[in-house]
């Protein structure tokens, strides 16, 4: 038990938990309806208490962060499946190796060709670890902490984009996401900046709070869906105007037909200066830090 503050009129939370503990047992205190509404996680699952636990979810990250005095970010996104150089030379060999074996599976033929996928698009995890270096080195680690590398904590790109931050020796955040199936924040997360979601939407908007430019790599539904909900709230100005910075113009193009939204008259010739592609961590660090007025020569 903490020590009462006499200023305060009211006693803690915690000190009114404590207290509450100190009852005499009987049926009426055995019931469900006795409990303090604040430690009864039965009637925090509620439907009704939907509301309560959307609010819980945008407060508690925002505390930590302040706490943490986080004042800037750079939100990086992209494929979970995205592996790193040596683990996608790892898979090749492996296909290669079962294909020699068995050189007329089909399904080992498609294994063998999704591992060759694999380790073309490795490039982009490189890319990723090293921009965030270079974000991280540049960044002020020292309160209050700017341009901190944020992502979705999964593997993949989220993984090479805190394993950046980490090799620099700067703390960056990952905001992981409940999935029906197993998962668990990389290793390179700071552990005091790893937060897990429930809600989706409130997810997002954790990632634009503090956000001072945008990194998209090539992913799937995931990234598309936070791609394109930045960019809306650019184009309507929901949000200020910041960089959003594609890498890979070739899968950008085949994935995404801009210039057809452009020809049906959906979005206007202006809207694609909304973003901009870039091939190397060099190009996407010149433009954000030119938006954030620090010298990229520096």
């Amino acid at each position: 038990m903490t020590k009462h503050d006499r200023k305060k009129t009211f006693p803690s939370a915690e000190e009114d938990a404590l207290a509450a503990r100190m009852h005499i047992e009987s049926p009426q205190t055995q019931s469900p309806s006795y409990s303090l509404a604040y430690l009864d996680h039965d009637f925090i699952l509620w439907d009704d208490l939907r509301a309560v636990r959307l609010q819980l979810e945008l407060l508690k990250p925002e505390l930590f962060l302040r706490n943490y005095n986080i004042d800037s970010t750079i939100v990086i996104f992209g494929s979970a499946r995205i592996p790193d150089p040596a683990k996608a030379k790892e898979m090749l060999e492996e296909a290669e190796g079962e294909l020699a074996r068995n050189s007329t599976d089909p399904a080992l033929m498609i294994k063998k060709a999704r591992a060759e996928k694999a380790q073309q698009n490795s490039k982009y995890y490189k890319e990723a670890r090293t921009l965030t270096r270079m974000i991280s080195e540049h960044c002020r680690c020292t309160k209050p902490r700017t341009l901190v590398v944020i992502t979705g904590g999964g593997p993949g790109i989220m993984e090479a984009a805190n394993r950046g931050a980490h090799d620099a020796g700067a703390v960056s955040i990952g905001l992981n996401i409940v999935l029906p199936f197993e998962q668990a924040p990389n290793p390179y997360i700071t552990p005091d900046l790893s937060f897990q979601f429930h809600y989706f939407a409130v997810r997002k908007m954790h990632f634009l709070i503090r956000a001072r430019g945008l990194v998209v790599f090539p992913g799937g539904f995931g990234t598309m869906d936070e791609l394109f909900e930045t960019l809306t709230l650019i184009q309507t100005r929901k949000i200020a105007s910041i960089p959003v910075i594609l890498f890979g113009k070739d899968f950008w193009n085949r994935a995404i037909n801009f210039e057809a939204l452009v020809e049906e008259g959906t979005i206007s010739r202006e809207d694609l200066d909304l973003f901009k592609y870039v091939e190397t961590a060099e190009e996407a660090w010149e433009i954000l830090s030119a938006f954030n007025g620090i010298s990229s020569e520096s």
